[in-house]
């Protein structure tokens, strides 16, 4: 049986509801008007008239009521509801194996990044959370950062998450952890972003916010149809940020797990470089990283 406490807030109207788990990952405030349709607590929560809003998030579930009734009425009928509901679905979610998330770790060549790839698309284009204090709007990357110390940064794009360690541990030493949590947290409904992410064909609009030159252009389709499938296949991304044309300079952007890597410049030099002198002889010599 899971034994819920009972504890007042300083909001008279809300009273909070307590377990001894951690419930969900991130954070859910719902009223009448959401979605709870694979959410069985709030359904029945829902059905007395006077629960306003119901918010779950850690190891509690608040609950705003209406004026219309006093906590001393009603506070036993929810604590059951919310035991006998948690006892069903320990995880707040119904469970239903055809939309479980399938999460498989992967190795990239920066030794400090891993990949965990997703069996459904995350999100369309891509963010990136270089650090804790950078990770507002994204509460994937701030769950990751709260539940693990040596998280540094966070990459999400299309179907995987790329996290970035420091050097406190090895990845044999978390990368299950890791890939478990990401896992729940997806299962169970968290959000992954509420930020606009950034769009794969052209991303340096959003950072420099200016638009290709023609020339840049160019450099940018090759990159886009040589470079990119197979950086983006390790957990990266690369793009154009600045083409200096007097000394046919091109600078890239390297992102996710490519800022950073002890081969990123390697393969500029060995790889994106020789691409680039190949098929725009005319406008590229040399190549530069910028690290995102």
């Amino acid at each position: 049986m899971r034994t819920i406490l009972i504890e007042p807030t300083e909001n008279p109207k809300v009273m909070k509801f307590v377990a001894d788990y951690n419930l969900i990952p991130g954070s859910l405030e719902l009223d009448r008007n959401s979605d709870i349709s694979e959410i069985p607590l709030a359904q029945e929560l829902f059905n007395y008239p006077f629960v306003e809003r119901v918010f779950i998030t850690a190891n509690f579930v608040a609950v705003a009521k209406q004026d219309t009734v006093e906590w001393e009425h009603i506070t036993e009928n929810l604590k059951n509801v919310i035991e006998d509901e948690l006892l069903a679905n320990p995880r707040i979610y119904l469970q239903k194996k055809k939309e479980l998330y399938e999460i498989y770790a992967e190795m990239t060549p920066n030794p400090n990044t891993m990949k965990f790839v997703s069996s459904k698309i995350l999100m369309e284009g891509f963010v990136e959370v270089k650090s804790r204090e950078q990770s507002e709007g994204v509460p994937l990357a701030q769950a990751l950062f709260t539940e693990f110390d040596f998280a540094k940064e966070v990459f999400i794009s299309d179907n995987f998450v790329a996290v970035t360690r420091d050097n406190s541990v090895e990845w044999h030493q978390v990368m299950m952890a890791v890939r478990g949590f990401i896992a729940e947290y997806l299962q169970t409904g968290g959000v992954i972003s509420t930020i606009e992410s950034q769009k794969h064909e052209n991303p340096v609009e959003k950072i420099i916010n200016r638009d290709y030159t023609e020339n840049e252009q160019k450099i940018s389709d090759i990159l886009n149809e040589y470079v990119a499938p197979a950086v983006e296949n390790d957990g990266g991304k690369i793009s154009l940020m600045e083409y200096d044309e007097s000394s046919k300079t091109a600078r890239m952007l390297l992102q996710g797990a490519c800022s950073g890597c002890p081969s990123s410049t390697a393969t500029l030099k060995g790889g994106i470089e020789n691409i680039l002198k190949q098929f725009l002889p005319d406008l590229v010599e040399r190549v530069e990283a910028v690290n995102g």
